[in-house]
Protein backbone atom coordinates (compact mmCIF):
# COMPACT_ATOMS: atom_id res chain seq x y z
CA UNK A 1 0.00 0.00 0.00
CA UNK A 2 1.24 3.36 -0.97
CA UNK A 3 2.25 5.88 1.75
CA UNK A 4 -0.44 8.31 0.75
CA UNK A 5 -3.51 6.09 1.15
CA UNK A 6 -2.91 6.44 5.45
CA UNK A 7 -2.68 10.66 4.73
CA UNK A 8 -6.06 10.50 1.86
CA UNK A 9 -7.58 9.16 4.62
CA UNK A 10 -6.95 11.17 7.12
CA UNK A 11 -7.09 14.21 5.06
CA UNK A 12 -11.10 12.55 3.86
CA UNK A 13 -11.74 11.32 7.11
CA UNK A 14 -14.92 8.68 7.65
CA UNK A 15 -17.89 10.03 5.43
CA UNK A 16 -20.90 9.51 6.61
CA UNK A 17 -23.11 11.71 4.15
CA UNK A 18 -22.80 10.69 0.09
CA UNK A 19 -23.44 13.72 -1.15
CA UNK A 20 -19.60 14.59 0.25
CA UNK A 21 -18.27 11.74 -1.79
CA UNK A 22 -14.96 12.40 -3.59
CA UNK A 23 -16.05 9.38 -6.00
CA UNK A 24 -17.37 10.36 -9.17
CA UNK A 25 -20.39 7.40 -8.79
CA UNK A 26 -22.23 9.14 -6.63
CA UNK A 27 -25.81 9.91 -7.61
CA UNK A 28 -29.04 12.10 -6.05
CA UNK A 29 -30.80 8.73 -5.25
CA UNK A 30 -27.84 7.65 -2.98
CA UNK A 31 -27.62 11.12 -1.72
CA UNK A 32 -31.05 11.39 -0.63
CA UNK A 33 -30.56 8.30 1.82
CA UNK A 34 -27.72 9.99 3.86
CA UNK A 35 -28.59 9.90 7.47
CA UNK A 36 -26.26 12.50 8.75
CA UNK A 37 -23.48 14.48 7.39
CA UNK A 38 -20.31 15.47 8.62
CA UNK A 39 -18.22 18.95 8.45
CA UNK A 40 -15.52 18.51 5.83
CA UNK A 41 -12.00 17.93 7.67
CA UNK A 42 -9.76 20.20 5.39
CA UNK A 43 -12.11 23.22 6.73
CA UNK A 44 -9.30 23.58 9.40
CA UNK A 45 -6.28 21.29 10.15
CA UNK A 46 -5.68 19.91 13.66
CA UNK A 47 -2.59 20.47 15.07
CA UNK A 48 -2.43 16.07 15.72
CA UNK A 49 -2.73 14.10 12.91
CA UNK A 50 -5.94 13.73 12.01
CA UNK A 51 -7.83 10.44 12.31
CA UNK A 52 -11.26 9.14 10.32
CA UNK A 53 -14.84 10.56 11.76
CA UNK A 54 -18.08 8.63 12.06
CA UNK A 55 -21.53 9.13 12.03
CA UNK A 56 -24.22 7.24 13.63
CA UNK A 57 -28.02 7.60 13.08
CA UNK A 58 -31.40 5.37 13.65
CA UNK A 59 -32.59 3.29 10.59
CA UNK A 60 -34.68 0.45 9.91
CA UNK A 61 -34.19 -3.19 11.31
CA UNK A 62 -33.94 -4.65 8.30
CA UNK A 63 -30.58 -6.23 7.64
CA UNK A 64 -29.65 -7.02 4.00
CA UNK A 65 -27.59 -9.92 3.40
CA UNK A 66 -23.78 -10.14 1.99
CA UNK A 67 -25.08 -9.71 -1.62
CA UNK A 68 -27.61 -7.22 -1.01
CA UNK A 69 -25.37 -4.72 0.52
CA UNK A 70 -23.58 -4.65 -2.16
CA UNK A 71 -26.09 -3.01 -4.38
CA UNK A 72 -26.83 -2.89 -7.74
CA UNK A 73 -25.80 0.65 -8.71
CA UNK A 74 -22.12 -0.11 -6.91
CA UNK A 75 -22.04 -3.27 -9.38
CA UNK A 76 -22.96 -1.28 -11.83
CA UNK A 77 -20.26 1.14 -10.91
CA UNK A 78 -17.85 -1.61 -11.25
CA UNK A 79 -18.26 -2.68 -14.06
CA UNK A 80 -17.28 1.18 -15.71
CA UNK A 81 -14.48 2.30 -13.56
CA UNK A 82 -10.96 1.63 -14.28
CA UNK A 83 -10.27 -1.07 -11.39
CA UNK A 84 -8.45 -3.34 -12.75
CA UNK A 85 -10.39 -7.06 -13.00
CA UNK A 86 -8.20 -9.13 -11.33
CA UNK A 87 -8.27 -6.82 -7.84
CA UNK A 88 -12.22 -6.76 -8.47
CA UNK A 89 -12.11 -10.10 -8.90
CA UNK A 90 -9.91 -10.65 -5.60
CA UNK A 91 -12.21 -8.17 -3.47
CA UNK A 92 -15.23 -10.40 -4.71
CA UNK A 93 -13.63 -13.87 -3.51
CA UNK A 94 -12.70 -11.79 -0.55
CA UNK A 95 -16.53 -11.09 0.49
CA UNK A 96 -17.82 -14.37 -0.23
CA UNK A 97 -15.84 -15.85 1.99
CA UNK A 98 -16.39 -13.23 4.50
CA UNK A 99 -19.87 -14.22 4.63
CA UNK A 100 -19.65 -18.32 3.78
CA UNK A 101 -18.30 -19.77 6.91
CA UNK A 102 -17.45 -23.38 5.52
CA UNK A 103 -14.67 -21.32 3.05
CA UNK A 104 -13.27 -19.67 6.26
CA UNK A 105 -14.45 -21.61 9.25
CA UNK A 106 -12.48 -19.43 11.69
CA UNK A 107 -14.58 -16.13 10.81
CA UNK A 108 -17.72 -15.75 13.01
CA UNK A 109 -19.71 -12.89 10.92
CA UNK A 110 -22.45 -14.97 10.70
CA UNK A 111 -22.78 -15.97 14.68
CA UNK A 112 -23.05 -12.39 15.57
CA UNK A 113 -26.41 -12.24 13.61
CA UNK A 114 -26.94 -8.77 11.19
CA UNK A 115 -24.13 -6.16 11.10
CA UNK A 116 -25.42 -2.31 12.38
CA UNK A 117 -22.47 -0.98 10.58
CA UNK A 118 -22.69 0.17 6.72
CA UNK A 119 -18.84 0.49 5.88
CA UNK A 120 -18.23 2.00 2.43
CA UNK A 121 -14.83 1.78 1.01
CA UNK A 122 -14.29 4.13 -2.31
CA UNK A 123 -11.11 3.89 -3.91
CA UNK A 124 -9.87 7.15 -5.87
CA UNK A 125 -10.90 5.58 -9.47
CA UNK A 126 -14.32 5.38 -7.83
CA UNK A 127 -14.56 1.47 -7.60
CA UNK A 128 -16.86 1.42 -4.03
CA UNK A 129 -17.59 -1.44 -1.75
CA UNK A 130 -19.90 -1.54 0.91
CA UNK A 131 -20.20 -4.00 3.75
CA UNK A 132 -22.83 -4.80 7.07
CA UNK A 133 -20.19 -5.10 9.77
CA UNK A 134 -20.75 -5.39 13.89
CA UNK A 135 -20.42 -2.60 15.83
CA UNK A 136 -19.09 -4.88 18.69
CA UNK A 137 -16.39 -6.15 16.47
CA UNK A 138 -15.11 -3.09 15.46
CA UNK A 139 -15.37 -1.65 18.82
CA UNK A 140 -13.18 -4.61 20.45
CA UNK A 141 -10.90 -4.82 17.45
CA UNK A 142 -9.91 -0.70 16.98
CA UNK A 143 -9.38 1.71 19.52
CA UNK A 144 -9.86 4.04 17.29
CA UNK A 145 -13.60 2.46 16.35
CA UNK A 146 -14.11 1.72 20.21
CA UNK A 147 -13.19 5.39 20.67
CA UNK A 148 -15.44 7.08 17.31
CA UNK A 149 -18.44 4.40 17.74
CA UNK A 150 -18.67 4.81 21.64
CA UNK A 151 -22.19 6.60 21.23
CA UNK A 152 -25.13 5.34 23.72
CA UNK A 153 -28.76 5.77 22.64
CA UNK A 154 -30.46 6.90 25.38
CA UNK A 155 -33.81 5.00 23.83
CA UNK A 156 -32.12 1.84 23.54
CA UNK A 157 -32.93 1.76 20.37
CA UNK A 158 -31.41 -0.33 17.66
CA UNK A 159 -29.31 1.74 15.46
CA UNK A 160 -27.08 1.46 11.94
CA UNK A 161 -23.96 3.41 11.28
CA UNK A 162 -22.83 4.72 8.10
CA UNK A 163 -18.94 4.98 7.73
CA UNK A 164 -17.15 5.71 4.55
CA UNK A 165 -13.51 5.80 3.90
CA UNK A 166 -12.47 7.94 0.91
CA UNK A 167 -9.81 8.43 -1.92
CA UNK A 168 -8.09 4.85 -1.06
CA UNK A 169 -4.96 3.84 -2.99
CA UNK A 170 -6.11 0.15 -2.58
CA UNK A 171 -10.11 -1.25 -1.65
CA UNK A 172 -8.73 -4.62 -1.48
CA UNK A 173 -6.38 -3.45 1.92
CA UNK A 174 -8.65 -2.11 3.52
CA UNK A 175 -11.51 -4.77 3.09
CA UNK A 176 -9.08 -7.43 3.92
CA UNK A 177 -8.12 -5.50 7.42
CA UNK A 178 -11.71 -5.21 8.14
CA UNK A 179 -12.14 -8.93 7.11
CA UNK A 180 -9.13 -9.79 9.64
CA UNK A 181 -10.75 -8.26 12.38
CA UNK A 182 -13.28 -11.36 12.52
CA UNK A 183 -10.87 -13.86 12.12
CA UNK A 184 -10.59 -15.86 15.06
CA UNK A 185 -6.80 -17.60 14.08
CA UNK A 186 -5.05 -14.19 12.19
CA UNK A 187 -1.46 -16.50 11.98
CA UNK A 188 -3.27 -19.39 9.19
CA UNK A 189 -5.21 -16.39 7.56
CA UNK A 190 -1.55 -14.98 7.01
CA UNK A 191 0.02 -17.94 5.70
CA UNK A 192 1.82 -17.61 2.98
CA UNK A 193 0.31 -14.27 1.78
CA UNK A 194 3.02 -11.88 0.08
CA UNK A 195 5.23 -9.85 2.56
CA UNK A 196 4.54 -6.77 0.04
CA UNK A 197 0.55 -7.24 1.54
CA UNK A 198 1.46 -7.95 4.87
CA UNK A 199 3.05 -4.29 5.00
CA UNK A 200 0.17 -2.99 3.33
CA UNK A 201 -2.16 -4.87 5.87
CA UNK A 202 -0.09 -3.53 8.46
CA UNK A 203 -0.31 0.13 7.30
CA UNK A 204 -3.82 -0.32 7.83
CA UNK A 205 -3.45 -1.96 11.08
CA UNK A 206 -1.75 0.85 12.53
CA UNK A 207 -3.74 3.84 11.33
CA UNK A 208 -7.13 2.46 12.42
CA UNK A 209 -5.36 0.85 16.13
CA UNK A 210 -5.85 -2.54 15.22
CA UNK A 211 -3.49 -4.02 17.99
CA UNK A 212 -3.83 -7.80 16.60
CA UNK A 213 -3.85 -6.89 13.16
CA UNK A 214 -0.67 -4.92 13.86
CA UNK A 215 0.74 -7.90 16.26
CA UNK A 216 -0.25 -10.42 13.79
CA UNK A 217 1.74 -8.56 10.81
CA UNK A 218 4.81 -8.36 13.27
CA UNK A 219 4.43 -11.88 14.04
CA UNK A 220 4.33 -12.74 10.64
CA UNK A 221 7.72 -10.20 9.29
CA UNK A 222 9.14 -11.86 12.32
CA UNK A 223 8.91 -15.48 10.96
CA UNK A 224 9.74 -15.11 7.59
CA UNK A 225 12.97 -14.23 5.15
CA UNK A 226 13.34 -11.16 3.73
CA UNK A 227 14.80 -9.97 0.42
CA UNK A 228 17.55 -7.07 0.06
CA UNK A 229 14.35 -4.84 -1.44
CA UNK A 230 12.36 -6.35 0.77
CA UNK A 231 14.49 -5.72 3.84
CA UNK A 232 14.70 -2.25 2.90
CA UNK A 233 10.75 -1.70 2.32
CA UNK A 234 10.09 -3.57 6.57
CA UNK A 235 12.73 -1.20 8.52
CA UNK A 236 11.33 2.20 6.16
CA UNK A 237 7.65 1.39 6.85
CA UNK A 238 8.52 0.17 10.77
CA UNK A 239 10.16 3.51 11.30
CA UNK A 240 7.55 5.82 9.46
CA UNK A 241 4.47 3.98 11.52
CA UNK A 242 6.73 4.14 14.95
CA UNK A 243 6.60 0.50 15.73
CA UNK A 244 10.30 0.22 16.18
CA UNK A 245 9.64 -0.61 19.65
CA UNK A 246 6.98 -2.67 19.12
CA UNK A 247 8.95 -4.35 16.71
CA UNK A 248 12.04 -5.51 18.84
CA UNK A 249 11.98 -8.60 17.53
CA UNK A 250 11.41 -8.25 13.80
CA UNK A 251 14.66 -6.45 14.06
CA UNK A 252 16.73 -8.61 16.03
CA UNK A 253 17.66 -9.63 12.57
CA UNK A 254 19.43 -6.99 11.43
CA UNK A 255 20.03 -5.04 14.97
CA UNK A 256 22.54 -6.34 17.87
CA UNK A 257 23.92 -5.34 20.70
CA UNK A 258 26.21 -1.75 20.38
CA UNK A 259 29.46 -3.52 19.21
CA UNK A 260 32.94 -2.26 20.64
CA UNK A 261 36.37 -1.84 19.05
CA UNK A 262 37.51 -5.55 21.56
CA UNK A 263 34.26 -7.38 20.30
CA UNK A 264 34.76 -6.71 16.70
CA UNK A 265 38.39 -6.79 16.80
CA UNK A 266 37.86 -10.81 18.31
CA UNK A 267 35.39 -11.47 15.69
CA UNK A 268 37.51 -10.49 12.71
CA UNK A 269 40.29 -12.53 14.02
CA UNK A 270 38.46 -15.46 14.01
CA UNK A 271 37.48 -14.84 10.51
CA UNK A 272 40.55 -14.30 9.04
CA UNK A 273 42.57 -17.05 11.08
CA UNK A 274 40.02 -19.40 10.15
CA UNK A 275 40.71 -18.44 6.27
CA UNK A 276 44.37 -18.46 6.98
CA UNK A 277 44.29 -21.69 8.60
CA UNK A 278 41.64 -24.06 6.11
CA UNK A 279 42.26 -27.07 5.38
CA UNK A 280 40.23 -27.61 1.89
CA UNK A 281 41.87 -24.68 -0.60
CA UNK A 282 38.59 -24.38 -2.31
CA UNK A 283 36.52 -23.05 0.25
CA UNK A 284 39.46 -21.06 1.63
CA UNK A 285 39.35 -19.57 -2.23
CA UNK A 286 35.53 -18.78 -1.90
CA UNK A 287 35.63 -17.26 1.54
CA UNK A 288 38.92 -15.41 0.73
CA UNK A 289 37.11 -13.64 -1.93
CA UNK A 290 33.43 -12.95 -0.16
CA UNK A 291 35.66 -11.39 3.17
CA UNK A 292 37.33 -9.00 0.49
CA UNK A 293 34.28 -7.85 -1.10
CA UNK A 294 32.39 -7.56 2.15
CA UNK A 295 35.68 -5.40 3.43
CA UNK A 296 35.52 -3.27 0.42
CA UNK A 297 32.29 -2.70 0.43
CA UNK A 298 32.25 -1.37 4.31
CA UNK A 299 35.42 0.49 3.40
CA UNK A 300 33.41 2.51 0.53
CA UNK A 301 30.62 3.59 3.14
CA UNK A 302 32.85 6.23 5.33
CA UNK A 303 29.76 6.77 8.14
CA UNK A 304 29.84 2.59 9.11
CA UNK A 305 33.58 1.68 9.18
CA UNK A 306 34.34 -1.47 10.34
CA UNK A 307 35.95 -0.89 13.18
CA UNK A 308 39.13 -3.32 13.48
CA UNK A 309 41.91 -1.82 14.85
CA UNK A 310 45.70 -2.19 13.03
CA UNK A 311 47.10 -4.62 16.01
CA UNK A 312 44.75 -7.37 14.78
CA UNK A 313 45.83 -7.00 11.18
CA UNK A 314 49.42 -7.21 11.58
CA UNK A 315 49.37 -9.52 14.25
CA UNK A 316 48.49 -11.58 11.48
CA UNK A 317 51.18 -10.20 9.04
CA UNK A 318 53.45 -11.36 11.69
CA UNK A 319 52.06 -14.83 11.74
CA UNK A 320 52.11 -15.28 8.26
CA UNK A 321 55.83 -13.90 7.68
CA UNK A 322 56.88 -15.88 10.55
CA UNK A 323 55.77 -19.20 8.78
CA UNK A 324 57.19 -18.14 5.28
CA UNK A 325 60.29 -17.70 7.25
CA UNK A 326 60.11 -21.33 8.84
CA UNK A 327 59.06 -22.70 5.42
CA UNK A 328 62.06 -21.02 3.32
CA UNK A 329 64.60 -22.45 5.69
CA UNK A 330 63.21 -25.45 5.76
CA UNK A 331 63.26 -25.57 2.13
CA UNK A 332 67.01 -24.74 1.90
CA UNK A 333 67.88 -27.43 3.75
CA UNK A 334 65.96 -29.95 2.59
CA UNK A 335 67.36 -32.82 0.66
CA UNK A 336 65.93 -32.96 -2.66
CA UNK A 337 65.48 -36.45 -3.12
CA UNK A 338 63.05 -36.83 -0.05
CA UNK A 339 59.58 -36.57 -1.19
CA UNK A 340 58.10 -34.49 1.48
CA UNK A 341 59.75 -31.40 -0.76
CA UNK A 342 56.73 -30.84 -2.97
CA UNK A 343 54.57 -30.47 0.03
CA UNK A 344 56.67 -28.02 1.68
CA UNK A 345 57.01 -25.85 -1.14
CA UNK A 346 53.00 -26.10 -1.19
CA UNK A 347 53.38 -24.98 1.85
CA UNK A 348 55.47 -21.87 1.18
CA UNK A 349 52.96 -20.60 -1.47
CA UNK A 350 49.95 -21.09 0.87
CA UNK A 351 51.31 -18.78 2.56
CA UNK A 352 52.95 -16.21 0.54
CA UNK A 353 48.83 -16.11 -0.73
CA UNK A 354 47.91 -15.84 2.71
CA UNK A 355 50.17 -13.03 2.58
CA UNK A 356 49.06 -11.45 -0.33
CA UNK A 357 45.39 -11.49 1.00
CA UNK A 358 45.88 -9.31 4.43
CA UNK A 359 48.13 -6.97 2.09
CA UNK A 360 45.03 -6.51 0.07
CA UNK A 361 42.63 -6.21 3.29
CA UNK A 362 45.64 -3.21 4.69
CA UNK A 363 45.24 -1.51 1.42
CA UNK A 364 41.55 -1.32 1.10
CA UNK A 365 41.03 -0.29 4.73
CA UNK A 366 44.22 2.48 4.39
CA UNK A 367 46.61 0.62 6.94
CA UNK A 368 49.20 -0.41 4.63
CA UNK A 369 51.82 1.96 5.46
CA UNK A 370 53.60 0.77 8.28
CA UNK A 371 53.64 -2.63 6.45
CA UNK A 372 55.58 -0.96 3.51
CA UNK A 373 58.26 -0.39 5.83
CA UNK A 374 58.00 -4.09 7.82
CA UNK A 375 58.34 -5.89 4.08
CA UNK A 376 61.27 -4.01 3.32
CA UNK A 377 62.61 -4.79 6.05
CA UNK A 378 63.03 -8.44 5.73
CA UNK A 379 66.96 -8.62 4.41
CA UNK A 380 66.68 -12.45 6.17
CA UNK A 381 63.44 -13.28 3.94
CA UNK A 382 64.49 -12.06 0.64
CA UNK A 383 68.02 -13.98 1.32
CA UNK A 384 66.06 -17.11 1.86
CA UNK A 385 64.12 -15.90 -0.87
CA UNK A 386 66.97 -16.32 -3.43
CA UNK A 387 68.11 -19.82 -2.39
CA UNK A 388 64.85 -21.81 -3.60
CA UNK A 389 63.83 -22.51 -7.36
CA UNK A 390 61.62 -19.68 -8.84
CA UNK A 391 59.20 -22.15 -9.62
CA UNK A 392 57.89 -22.09 -5.70
CA UNK A 393 58.81 -18.80 -4.49
CA UNK A 394 57.38 -16.35 -7.21
CA UNK A 395 54.36 -16.47 -5.38
CA UNK A 396 56.48 -13.94 -2.66
CA UNK A 397 57.26 -11.73 -4.91
CA UNK A 398 53.61 -10.75 -6.27
CA UNK A 399 54.19 -9.30 -2.30
CA UNK A 400 56.03 -6.79 -3.61
CA UNK A 401 53.82 -6.03 -7.46
CA UNK A 402 50.71 -5.46 -5.04
CA UNK A 403 53.00 -2.84 -2.67
CA UNK A 404 53.95 -1.05 -5.95
CA UNK A 405 50.79 -1.26 -8.00
CA UNK A 406 49.62 0.56 -4.70
CA UNK A 407 52.39 3.28 -4.71
CA UNK A 408 52.12 4.11 -8.06
CA UNK A 409 48.39 4.60 -7.63
CA UNK A 410 48.63 6.86 -4.51
CA UNK A 411 46.63 4.45 -2.21
CA UNK A 412 49.64 3.86 0.02
CA UNK A 413 52.02 6.98 1.37
CA UNK A 414 55.43 6.32 2.37
CA UNK A 415 58.49 8.39 2.47
CA UNK A 416 60.93 8.01 -0.36
CA UNK A 417 63.42 6.02 2.03
CA UNK A 418 60.84 3.71 2.56
CA UNK A 419 60.26 3.28 -1.03
CA UNK A 420 63.39 3.32 -1.80
CA UNK A 421 64.31 0.49 1.23
CA UNK A 422 61.65 -1.92 -0.44
CA UNK A 423 63.18 -2.25 -3.75
CA UNK A 424 66.65 -2.11 -2.58
CA UNK A 425 65.30 -5.25 -1.21
CA UNK A 426 62.97 -7.19 -2.83
CA UNK A 427 63.60 -5.47 -6.83
CA UNK A 428 66.25 -8.12 -7.56
CA UNK A 429 64.23 -10.70 -6.63
CA UNK A 430 60.86 -8.92 -8.71
CA UNK A 431 63.22 -9.62 -12.13
CA UNK A 432 63.89 -12.79 -11.29
CA UNK A 433 60.30 -13.87 -10.61
CA UNK A 434 58.18 -11.68 -13.55
CA UNK A 435 58.63 -14.26 -15.78
CA UNK A 436 56.82 -17.52 -13.70
CA UNK A 437 54.72 -14.74 -11.87
CA UNK A 438 53.31 -14.09 -15.64
CA UNK A 439 53.07 -18.03 -16.43
CA UNK A 440 52.08 -19.58 -13.31
CA UNK A 441 49.11 -17.34 -12.62
CA UNK A 442 46.19 -16.14 -14.42
CA UNK A 443 45.84 -13.41 -11.83
CA UNK A 444 48.50 -11.38 -12.88
CA UNK A 445 48.13 -8.61 -15.13
CA UNK A 446 51.44 -7.69 -16.57
CA UNK A 447 50.88 -3.96 -17.98
CA UNK A 448 49.38 -3.34 -13.77
CA UNK A 449 52.45 -4.90 -12.36
CA UNK A 450 54.94 -2.57 -15.25
CA UNK A 451 52.84 0.77 -14.46
CA UNK A 452 52.88 0.39 -10.49
CA UNK A 453 56.49 -0.62 -11.07
CA UNK A 454 57.56 2.56 -13.50
CA UNK A 455 55.45 5.10 -11.09
CA UNK A 456 57.02 3.41 -8.30
CA UNK A 457 60.30 4.26 -9.08
CA UNK A 458 59.66 7.81 -10.43
CA UNK A 459 58.88 8.93 -7.28
CA UNK A 460 62.17 8.39 -5.92
CA UNK A 461 65.20 11.05 -5.97
CA UNK A 462 66.69 11.61 -9.62
CA UNK A 463 70.07 9.45 -8.39
CA UNK A 464 67.82 6.71 -7.14
CA UNK A 465 65.91 6.35 -10.64
CA UNK A 466 68.96 6.47 -12.86
CA UNK A 467 70.56 3.86 -10.18
CA UNK A 468 67.62 1.67 -10.64
CA UNK A 469 66.39 2.25 -14.76
CA UNK A 470 70.18 1.62 -15.91
CA UNK A 471 70.16 -1.61 -14.35
CA UNK A 472 67.22 -2.22 -15.59
CA UNK A 473 68.11 -1.33 -19.36
CA UNK A 474 71.00 -4.20 -19.16
CA UNK A 475 69.21 -6.78 -17.31
CA UNK A 476 66.32 -5.99 -19.80
CA UNK A 477 68.74 -6.80 -22.77
CA UNK A 478 69.72 -9.80 -21.05
CA UNK A 479 66.62 -11.49 -19.76
CA UNK A 480 64.00 -9.45 -22.87
CA UNK A 481 60.35 -10.66 -21.80
CA UNK A 482 61.19 -12.43 -18.64
CA UNK A 483 62.00 -8.95 -17.23
CA UNK A 484 59.16 -6.21 -16.52
CA UNK A 485 59.34 -3.61 -19.36
CA UNK A 486 59.49 -0.31 -17.61
CA UNK A 487 60.70 1.74 -20.73
CA UNK A 488 57.97 4.45 -20.38
CA UNK A 489 60.12 4.92 -16.53
CA UNK A 490 62.96 5.44 -18.54
CA UNK A 491 61.69 7.64 -21.73
CA UNK A 492 60.21 9.95 -18.18
CA UNK A 493 63.68 9.77 -16.64
CA UNK A 494 65.31 10.37 -19.81
CA UNK A 495 63.76 13.84 -20.49
CA UNK A 496 64.36 14.48 -16.84
CA UNK A 497 68.00 14.00 -16.71
CA UNK A 498 69.17 15.59 -20.45
CA UNK A 499 65.72 17.46 -21.84
CA UNK A 500 64.07 19.14 -19.51
CA UNK A 501 66.34 19.72 -16.98
CA UNK A 502 65.30 21.32 -13.48
CA UNK A 503 67.75 23.58 -11.57
CA UNK A 504 66.62 24.00 -7.79
CA UNK A 505 68.17 27.39 -8.04
CA UNK A 506 67.15 28.90 -11.10
CA UNK A 507 67.85 32.57 -12.09
CA UNK A 508 65.57 35.09 -10.84
CA UNK A 509 67.65 38.31 -12.14
CA UNK A 510 65.10 38.88 -15.01
CA UNK A 511 62.32 39.84 -12.74
CA UNK A 512 61.38 43.20 -12.38
CA UNK A 513 60.36 44.91 -9.31
CA UNK A 514 58.41 48.19 -9.22
CA UNK A 515 57.39 49.86 -5.90
CA UNK A 516 55.02 52.62 -6.20
CA UNK A 517 54.10 55.04 -3.18
CA UNK A 518 50.78 55.85 -2.61
CA UNK A 519 49.69 59.30 -0.69
CA UNK A 520 47.44 58.78 1.60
Amino acid sequence: MATREVSAMIKQGFLSDPALSFSPSRTAAAATETLSRLYSPSSSPPQQQQQPQISESTRSTHHPTLFEMMSQEQLQETTTTNKPIKSQSRIFKLLSEFKNPNIRDSFSYLALGPGNVRLTVVGKDGFRVCMDVHKNVLAEKSRFFAEKLAIRDKENREMLHVVEISECDDVEVYVETVVLMYCDDLKRRLLGEDLDKVLALLKVSAAIMFDLGIQSCLEYLEAVPWSGDQEEKVISLLGELKLVDSATEVLQRITSEPSTSRRADDIFLKLLSGVLQAKDDKCRREMKTLISRLIREDASNYENRLDVSKDTLYSLCHRCLGSLILCLSEATCIDDSKGDRGALMAEIAREADNMQWLVDILIDKRMCDEFVKLWADQKELAILHCKIPTMYRHEISRITAQLCIAIGRGHILVPKDTRFSLLSTWLEALYEDFGWMRRASRSVDRKLVEDGLSQTILTLPMLQQQAILLNWFDRFLNKGGDCPNIQKAFEIWWRRAFIRQYSADQDSSHLQITVCDYQK
